[in-house]
């Protein structure tokens, strides 16, 4: 399942965005209102809920400075990626899109898909008010 944002223009610079999206304590600003928990369980390493649904578990996988940030799935029983690909637009403003990549069978997929497209679009939307 590939699930992908529409791209967010963050008045923040891609250096700035950058190190802002690499601290996981501050995912908690962009979760959306419908959050029931959110938890930092390790340096990289956090979990949350939304109302109704299960808690996920999102660990830091994968830094490339500056331009992309990938956390994945921090259970063994999902596999998944979020990957924020960061792109300067001038000094003090970058673009950013948030790709979903997942590997569920077809029923999962059917029933995650609305709620996955939601979170990530109201995760950049956030970002956009930075």
């Amino acid at each position: 399942m590939h699930i992908e944002s529409p791209k967010t223009t963050v008045n923040k610079s891609r250096e700035e965005l950058f190190h802002f999206l690499s601290d996981i304590k501050n995912f908690e600003t962009l979760m959306p209102e419908n959050t029931s928990m959110f938890e930092i369980l390790s340096e990289n390493k956090f979990a949350f809920a939304l109302k109704g649904m299960p808690e996920i578990t999102l660990e830091l996988k994968e830094k490339n400075e500056f331009d992309r940030i990938v956390l994945g799935s921090g259970s063994s029983k999902l596999s998944f990626t979020l990957t924020a690909n960061i792109r300067a637009i001038e000094a003090d403003k970058s673009e950013v899109c948030l790709v979903f990549e997942g590997d569920f069978n077809a029923m999962m997929g059917m029933m995650i898909k609305g709620p996955i497209t939601s979170f990530i679009g109201t995760l950049t939307e956030n970002m956009g008010k930075l």
